[in-house]
Formats: C-alpha cells, sequence, structure tokens
C-alpha cells in the first residue's frame, strides 16, 4: 500500500494500479437517497474477495446522477472506511476541462489517492485536443491519473500514439483503463507505453488476454459482484498457473455475458448483489430496478 503526504512526496514514490479494482456501485433506496451503511457492508464484501482498489464515482457508481457534494461524500466516507487496506480512485471525467479539473481537485481534497479520466466527450475531439486535455488537467492538479478509454460511452477509441504522448509529457499519468475490447488496441498501448504507465483491462472478458500482453490488471465491473473470481485469474496467472487462471476467465467471462451483455449493466449488477444476500439497493432514475422474476432469472443464469 503507497501513501501519500508527509511521509512520502510524490516525487519520490508514485502510485502504480495494479490487481483487481472495481468501479463500486452506489446504493440507493427507492427515494434516490444514497444508502451509506450498504456501501459501507459492500466495501467490506469486496475487501473479502481480495480487490486492490475501489474506484467511486465511475460509470457503474452512477456517476452522471451524483451532485458534487455526493461524489465529495462517496469518497470520504470510502476512504474512511477502507482505513488503509485497500486503495481508494475516484472517477473524475467530465466533457469540460474545467468540470473535470473541479472535480478532480474535490477528489484529491476528499483523499482519493488517484482519478480515473474518461477522455472527452459529447464533442468529439481530435487527438491532439485528446492529449492537450490530459497535459493541462495534470498541469493544473497534482495527483495520479488514469485515463479511461471507453468507447461505448465516448463513441470514440483513444488512439495508442496518443496514450503514449501524454505518458512521454506526463509522469502524473500513471495507469491507462482500456475498454475497447479489442487486445489489438491494447497490445498497441503496452508496445508504445513500454512501463511508463500500467495498463488495466476495463472489460472483464480481457483479464487474462490483457495479462498475457503485459497488463498489470483490470477495473472490471463485474467485480462487485465477483470479486474473488476476478481476483482468482490475476492471482493464479502471477503464479504461472495458466490452467487456474482460463478456468477463472470463463467464470469471470459469463458473469460478465449476463450482467453486462445481457441485461442493462447497473441494474443488472444491483439485482446479482441482490440475489446474493448482499444488499446494494436500487438503480437511480431515470434507471429502474429488474422485476423479482427478471432478478431470480438472472441468478440462476449465473450459476453462482
Amino acid at each position: 500500500m503507497l501513501f501519500y503526504g508527509s511521509l512520502f512526496p510524490l516525487d519520490v514514490i508514485k502510485l502504480r494500479p495494479t490487481g483487481i479494482n472495481i468501479p463500486s456501485v452506489t446504493p440507493f433506496n427507492a427515494k434516490g437517497e444514497i444508502l451509506y451503511d450498504k456501501l459501507g457492508k459492500l466495501l467490506e464484501f469486496w475487501i473479502d474477495g481480495g480487490i486492490s482498489g475501489v474506484v467511486a464515482n465511475a460509470s457503474t457508481g452512477e456517476a452522471p446522477y451524483l451532485s458534487n457534494a455526493e461524489r465529495v461524500r462517496i469518497i470520504e466516507y470510502l476512504v474512511e472506511k477502507a482505513d488503509g487496506r485497500i486503495n481508494v480512485y475516484a472517477g473524475t471525467g467530465a466533457p469540460s476541462l474545467w468540470k473535470t479539473v473541479e472535480y478532480t481537485k474535490e477528489a484529491k481534497a476528499a483523499g482519493a489517492q488517484a482519478v480515473l479520466v474518461t477522455t472527452p466527450y459529447f464533442f468529439k475531439p481530435t487527438g491532439d485536443e485528446i492529449a492537450q486535455y490530459f497535459i493541462d488537467l495534470m498541469d493544473k492538479v497534482d495527483m495520479p491519473v488514469i485515463m479511461y478509454n471507453v468507447p461505448k460511452f465516448t463513441a470514440y477509441s483513444v488512439s495508442p500514439y496518443v496514450v503514449a504522448k501524454v505518458a512521454e509529457e506526463c509522469s502524473n499519468l500513471v495507469a491507462i483503463k482500456d475498454s475497447s475490447n479489442n487486445p489489438g488496441n491494447m497490445a498497441d498501448i503496452i508496445s508504445l507505453c513500454g512501463d511508463k504507465i500500467n495498463t488495466l483491462s476495463g472489460t472483464a472478458d480481457m483479464i487474462l488476454p490483457s495479462l498475457s500482453l503485459g497488463g498489470k490488471g483490470g477495473i472490471v465491473a463485474i467485480a462487485n459482484v465477483v470479486p474473488r473470481i476476478c481476483v482468482n485469474i490475476f492471482d493464479a496467472y502471477n503464479k504461472s498457473d495458466v490452467k487456474t487462471a482460463g478456468a477463472n476467465q470463463l467464470k469471470a467471462s459469463w458473469v460478465n455475458k449476463i450482467v453486462v451483455r445481457d441485461y442493462p449493466q447497473i441494474p443488472a449488477i444491483k439485482a446479482a448483489l441482490n440475489q446474493l444476500g448482499v444488499d446494494a439497493g436500487v438503480p437511480r432514475k431515470p434507471l429502474t430496478g429488474l422485476s423479482e422474476a427478471t432478478a431470480k432469472k438472472i441468478k440462476a443464469e449465473l450459476r453462482l
């Protein structure tokens, strides 16, 4: 575990995210209120599953539906409850540089150890604009940044050459979460960036393939539901037990098929957790929860 503050200056020890990390769900009640006691119990479930870190206020956490004050409080709560046992990161990406800087400064003040920043979206930027966005961000806020390449939300995949340019110019770019689900894209990032940054899989199907290419772990939504299975892939691979890693990858890919591809992702993840006896609440509107019959069907299909 790496710590900051008076113990170690940022330029001496740099956090390099690795292992299996969770883009944590945010539990709400039917009124849309955040259930912090449920979040605390979820955190213990994830820690018991062996995860390395959580990412507050990411897409799986329904970040677009959170106020600034809620974002800050969620980070503070997770930092307090984690108590140094795992790393706590925060999603701070926004369409504009100015809002991203605001979110990032607030996350740093709340105790996040690094931030996950989506490439700019809504208006499609050029490669040069993407690179400058990250360079400007890291010039304005001195903390570790994880770039987030997520084509399903931005409608484009960032070029590996853009990633390499930012990695070359900014020492605070410590990792990329690549959700392109494209082995070639991930291979190019690793080849171009070398050991300047850690490459993390953003999709469960790519955990083992990414490790075999030189990746360092993942930030994957299904780890909310099956943290131990995802951690088993990482641990087994690093012990050169490819058979066990492969067996757990098959399990993870099956879970991913159910809760990410076959059903609406956030309602399905929460339904799966609830069916397993780990209360994750309901989604915040406009999202709605799944019917009881559908939730039970998901449990049966998961084979857990």
